[in-house]
């Protein structure tokens, strides 16, 4: 069985960089690539202060891929790296 990379996307609500991030996921990214983790930084304390002024951030396990807008680039390299066993 094929392992799925799972991307976690640090977001807030009424965050339209946030929104954009996801919407461009989905549209630009094949779901089968992927599992996509929403964290409200705001539900947590800790979060909030780490993430606040960056939102959106997305990872792929503890490696930050990209913050504010989507770097394809490099969400696409490491999702291919993921699925061909290689650790971020």
């Amino acid at each position: 069985m094929d392992r799925v990379a799972t991307l976690t996307l640090y977001f807030r609500d009424g965050c339209h960089l946030c929104e954009d991030m996801q919407r461009l996921l989905g549209e630009l990214l094949d779901p089968a690539s992927y599992r996509l983790e929403r964290v409200d930084i705001d539900a947590d304390a800790a979060l909030k202060r780490e993430y606040n002024e960056l939102v959106p951030v997305l990872k792929l396990d503890q490696t930050e891929l990209c913050r504010y807008f989507l770097d394809l680039n490099a969400v696409q390299q490491a999702l291919a790296g993921y699925n061909n066993g290689v650790e971020p």
